[in-house]
């Protein structure tokens, strides 16, 4: 992940007035540790920590992979000074989009204007605490020699990585696939780093499903079978579970809320990507409000196109021991039994619960930033690990919360033919049995095991996505 180094200054020989060969050759030395006229990954590290500049082994690893052009595993003069003209040239460009007065200076306001081409709205106040990270002379304005300086051995090619900080999705995935997808670099795109991550997106989600499915089983039970009698809890839902099905049948109906995981996530994605295009002009950045668009549009797409596995998923669930031998048995009994339209009920309030929930989880999101970078941003405007999960999991949490309703009538619908005695509603018509019947808190039935399972599921998704990334070699920003 991007760090942002504070209060580096380089010896006054090697930044003053000196020759940009000199100031390389400089450096170099002081990474030698051993004399060789090479540095190894050791080196740069420990040189880099006696500098006052330690980054952190993703960001050292990107340089010497960067730098390490003939492979050797070791950085000579040539390569190192190669990498430092190289990534000079890209922080330049960099400062010049910042400097939009081209006075030579950076001020907060102009950080302010370029953050918000690139959908991250900042006060003034906050703008003041990034430009005093990366002010060495204590002038509130940063020019091309301090931010030189702050960004030589950073890994960051373009101001954009600064809003990536506070990219959204983190890997985590807490059973629901509402949220908006990640956004990715076309350095990523090009390099392949973002089928890496989404991978170990899908690997992490897949083991947090499977570790959180008791809970999510009992939920769905508790959606549909709830209203029959206020006897159904959270223990008693367990006890009925095991007692009908034993131990094994908690995972009930897992095993296609993980195969469906794959194909939503590559829909979704190229549908993220293609709505993008459609919103956008050539070239300009994409902003909060057509991200917000695009995404809710491509979680549409991605929703119809895997809604019949969603349906299975909640019928296996319901169903009794033996009534269904597996997905396909259930897919057969289904299309023969109700017909092909049995596979997209409930499908209007799950595409119209995708509105409230990407739409609440990404303001709330949007919110605890400000909130976290007025209040919290002192020497940098890295939130770090815990507040990004946070962040993550409570804004998911307010999503669900929004949609909720709907999701449980959604369910509903989905399974009422299996329920005995029970009227095929539609939508309205289930809307206003539940509130006639059981009151306002009928529709929120199930919400504790789903609330249950939010931090376990955070957890464990994100402790699997970094080890994946690290699996696949996935470069941290």
């Amino acid at each position: 992940m991007l760090r942002w180094l504070r209060g580096f200054v380089l010896p006054v020989a090697a930044c003053q007035d000196a020759k940009p060969l000199t100031r390389y050759e400089n450096l170099f030395q002081q990474l030698d540790r051993n004399g060789d006229g090479v540095v190894d990954i050791g080196e740069l590290q420990e040189g880099l920590k006696s500098l006052g500049i330690p980054l952190g082994q993703d960001a050292e690893e990107k340089i010497f992979t960067t730098g390490d052009i003939n492979k050797d595993g070791m950085l000579d003069f040539e390569e190192f000074m190669k990498y430092l003209k190289d990534h000079e040239k890209k922080m330049k460009l960099a400062f010049k989009s910042l400097d939009k007065n081209n006075d030579g200076k950076i001020e907060a306001s102009e950080i302010v204007q370029s953050l918000q081409t690139l959908g991250l709205t900042i006060s003034e106040k906050q703008a003041e605490l990034i430009l005093k990270s990366i002010d060495a002379d204590g002038t509130m304005t940063v020019d091309w020699n301090e931010w030189r300086d702050y960004f030589l051995f950073n890994p960051a090619t373009d101001i954009e990585e600064i809003i990536r900080f506070w990219k959204h999705s983190t890997g985590i995935d807490i059973g629901d696939s509402l949220t908006i997808p990640d956004e990715f670099t076309e350095d990523e795109k090009i390099s392949g780093q973002w089928w890496r991550q989404l991978l170990a997106g899908g690997v992490a989600g897949a083991v947090s499903r499977t570790s959180t499915a008791p809970l999510d089983r009992l939920k769905v039970m508790m959606q549909v079978h709830g209203s029959k009698s206020d006897k159904m809890n959270l223990v008693g839902g367990f006890r009925q579970m095991v007692k009908e099905g034993g131990i094994r049948s908690l995972w009930r109906g897992n095993g296609t809320n993980v195969i469906k995981i794959a194909p939503e996530t590559a829909v979704k994605f190229w549908a993220y990507e293609q709505y993008k295009k459609l919103l956008t002009e050539e070239g300009q950045k994409v902003g909060t409000f057509e991200r917000f668009i695009s995404g809710s549009m491509a979680g549409a797409t991605a929703q119809t196109f895997i809604y019949p596995m969603e349906v299975l998923k909640t019928r296996l669930a319901v169903g009794k021991t033996g009534q269904y031998s597996g997905i396909y048995d259930c897919a057969k009994k289904i299309l023969k039994h109700e017909g092909f339209g049995a596979f997209y009920k409930g499908y209007i309030p799950n595409l119209l619960g995708i509105i409230p929930y990407a739409g609440i989880d990404l303001a709330v999101y949007e919110l605890l930033k400000s909130h976290w970078l007025e209040n919290f941003a002192k020497d940098t405007v890295n939130p770090g690990v815990m507040v990004l999960l946070g962040c993550g999991a409570l804004s998911s949490t307010c999503g669900q919360l929004a949609s909720y309703p709907l999701a449980l009538v959604r369910t509903r619908m989905q399974a009422q033919a299996m329920v005995e005695g029970a009227p095929q509603l539609n939508m309205v018509g289930l809307f206003r049995r539940i509130i006639s019947k059981e009151g306002v808190r009928g529709l929120y039935r199930g919400i504790t095991p789903n609330f249950m399972k939010v931090l376990p599921a955070v957890g464990i998704s994100y402790v699997v996505y970094e080890n994946m990334k690290q699996t696949l070699g996935v470069a941290h920003k």
